[in-house]
């Protein structure tokens, strides 16, 4: 009943099959566990991925749909602002994950599915329904937003937003992606994403605001049905939380057992936007290769590890944050106007200009953790 491994990985989204392919690839005994049936269903995401170094080859591209070229911005249903060069793919994310763990198996990781697993807090073991027991040196939690190994270590994500949305056919084709701010919308906003003859429309608010989430969405297709953009019919709905905190940490111990995070599981989505699949597959890799080091004796590993993640997302992440608190105290006071969204929006120059100061992500003196200091 006891399997044992170099690495476990919970989660086989992005995150988690990259962070097998690259584990395996460094020449660790890899297993990774998945409690869906299948890769990539159900299918949680609007499917975008925005244009970023590392991002244009592989499964996104055989993957993708149709390129977006273009952002169009609209405030209080107005359109606002045309960003051109705003480029991305739309992808079947189905495809794209089955895509990535084909690769891990490859490598050589074991990839098992239908497999819901506990962490033991007392010694790092990963038990099965069943009773099986799944250890290894070093477990990486690619298990989302609400990640039971970031609990076990403490690194949880406390700010979440939640979304909704439906699929719907699309009347005309289209090369943008279309961005709704509004104070109706708060703590988040809405979009029409396009896929080739269909869209995916939805929206997101903070929690406290989840009971917006069905009349604003119904409010939105109605618009856009009498835009003639979209016709009055649903193909499918999805929904789910992503992480709006910044990170909460990457690692962290279980007994003898170390454990990195990935992706959601990090805090690692991005705030404003909430885009998440590039970042889940570049922390995953990193969690990956780190993993590896680790078990292969690398001291320098884990710290690596941290400052690899501070270099490529604390900045972004910082301002994100930042803006993000900034308007989510308009919108908890009633104060929030059209300027405002506009603030906090990645389409708007006043989005980029200075702001309040966060203090950069910082190791905690038992190098366990990655905090915002």
């Amino acid at each position: 009943m006891i399997q044992r491994c170099d690495v476990a990985i919970v989660g086989l989204g992005p995150a988690g099959a990259s962070a097998a392919i690259a584990a395996a690839q460094g020449g660790a005994r890899v297993i990774a566990l998945d409690r869906r049936r299948e890769a990539g269903f159900p299918v949680q995401c609007a499917e975008f991925v925005p244009a970023m170094m590392g991002m244009d080859a592989g499964p996104v591209t055989s993957a993708q749909v149709q390129p977006i070229l273009a952002m169009e911005s609209f405030v209080e249903n107005a359109h606002d602002r045309h960003t051109p060069d705003f480029r991305g793919k739309m992808i079947d994310r189905g495809a794209f994950d089955r895509q990535l763990v084909e690769q891990a198996m490859a490598a050589g990781a074991d990839c098992r599915f239908g497999m819901q697993v506990a962490v033991d807090r007392g010694d790092g073991a990963l038990v099965a329904p069943d009773g099986a027991r799944f250890v290894a040196d070093v477990v990486i939690g690619a298990d989302g937003p609400n990640s039971p190994l970031g609990a076990a270590i403490g690194c949880v994500n406390r700010e979440l937003v939640e979304t909704r949305q439906v699929t719907v056919p699309l009347l005309a084709p289209q090369d943008s992606t279309d961005i709704y701010l509004s104070t109706r919308i708060p703590g988040g906003y809405a979009w029409l994403f396009p896929k080739g003859d269909v869209a995916n429309v939805g929206l997101g608010v903070g929690r406290e605001w989840r009971e917006l989430l069905k009349p604003e969405l119904e409010a939105l297709l109605a618009m856009l049905v009498e835009q003639g953009k979209i016709a009055d019919k649903r193909l499918g709905h999805t929904g789910g939380a992503i992480p709006v905190g910044g990170p909460v940490g990457v690692a962290g111990r279980i007994g003898g057992v170390q454990v990195l995070l990935a992706g959601d599981a990090a805090g690692l989505a991005n705030p404003v936007t909430g885009a998440g699949i590039p970042a889940a597959c570049i922390s995953g890799k990193m969690a990956g290769e780190a993993a590896a080091r680790i078990v292969a004796g690398d001291r320098d590993a884990l710290a690596d590890y941290y400052d690899d993640i501070e270099d490529l997302f604390g900045a972004s992440l910082r301002r994100a944050v930042a803006r993000r608190r900034e308007l989510l105290a308009q919108w908890r006071d009633g104060t929030a106007e059209a300027a405002d969204l506009r603030r906090g929006w990645i389409a708007y120059p006043q989005y980029w200009t200075d702001t309040k100061q966060v203090a950069p992500m910082a190791q905690r003196e038992n190098g366990n953790e990655l905090l915002e200091a």
